[in-house]
């Protein structure tokens, strides 16, 4: 028999969307009385079984560890999404409004999505290093900001700090290319999406692989031309050098320097950073999956 185990993050985004306001929107959907559970205390665990499902009602740190516990347990991951940014839940294809979220969890429709692992643990969005570390660190330091300004947060940090940057020496490691030389940022995404929105042209989390994008450091007017065209056309411009990308089951990164290495959001350590794409590892409860924009063979396999 299945059982519902929900594991609500007190903490997360601006504290609204706690337990019980996720309860009552579940019981309205016809999912009465779930377990509650606490990362805090984690004994429940091992009660977890392959048939059950794991509600976890937070931010994207918040769904990382609920989804290392479904990947220990095999249990169903399903996302109430309650924090800043809840990026992975944007690859779900679920609307998000409490009332949808919770159908499509009394639907019970879930798809096998990939898992990106590196040296310490799991991330499902994204790891960065260099720039895209920042808006991470400055919220650890100041939560407060983080939870009043929410979004915008991110953007306001990013804007801040890219007047300052030179960049730092690094090789970019894939079954694809090396790449070295002076990168203002490094990204390697397993989903589509970071910092509150943000979208990654061509990743997905059912392509079996990472994309990794990566930047160089530029004037502030090609900067800004480089994200422009690439926004508009889903992939970096060609015969552009700002923007690089590179899609690979695997990445390494070996910095000069050490560099502060973050994923889904959270400080997770220094670099180098070695990462790989787990495909169809995590059972999670969802609408139309986002895919990659990659065009596919007549098998249905992505075209390399």
């Amino acid at each position: 028999m299945m059982t519902d185990w929900l594991l609500a993050n007190p903490d997360a985004g601006d504290g609204e969307r706690n337990g019980a306001f996720w309860k009552a929107h579940l019981a309205d959907a016809g999912i009465v009385n779930p377990t509650v559970c606490d990362l805090r205390d984690q004994g429940w665990v091992a009660s977890l079984t392959p048939e059950d499902r794991l509600l976890a009602a937070g931010g994207d740190g918040s769904v990382n560890a609920a989804a290392k516990i479904c990947l220990d347990t095999g249990a169903t991951l399903a996302v109430l999404p309650s924090g800043t940014a809840n990026d992975f839940f944007r690859n779900l294809g679920i609307e998000e409004t409490p009332e949808a979220i919770c159908e499509a969890v009394a639907r019970n429709h879930a798809q096998w999505v990939d898992v990106a692992e590196y040296e310490d643990g799991i991330f499902l969005n994204v790891a960065h290093v260099g720039l895209g570390t920042m808006p991470a660190r400055d919220a650890n330091s100041d939560e407060a900001s983080k939870q009043r300004l929410g979004q915008v947060s991110y953007g306001l940090s990013l804007i801040r700090r890219v007047f300052s940057r030179r960049g730092f020496r690094a090789t970019i490691h894939t079954d694809q290319a090396m790449l070295t030389g002076r990168w203002l940022s490094i990204a390697v995404a397993n989903g589509a999406y970071f910092g509150g929105g943000s979208e990654i042209p061509r990743a997905g989390i059912t392509t079996g692989e990472l994309a990794v994008m990566a930047i160089r450091p530029a004037s502030i007017p090609n900067l800004m031309m480089a994200f422009v065209l690439t926004r508009l056309l889903g992939r970096p411009p060609k015969n552009n050098g700002t923007v690089v990308e590179v899609l690979s089951p695997w990445c390494r990164i070996i910095t000069r320097h050490l560099k502060t290495v973050t994923v889904d959001g959270d400080v997770a350590g220094q670099t180098p950073l070695n990462a790989s794409c787990n495909a169809g590892r995590l059972r999670v409860v969802s609408g139309e999956i986002s895919s990659s924009s990659r065009p596919q063979d007549a098998s249905g396999q992505t075209a390399r």
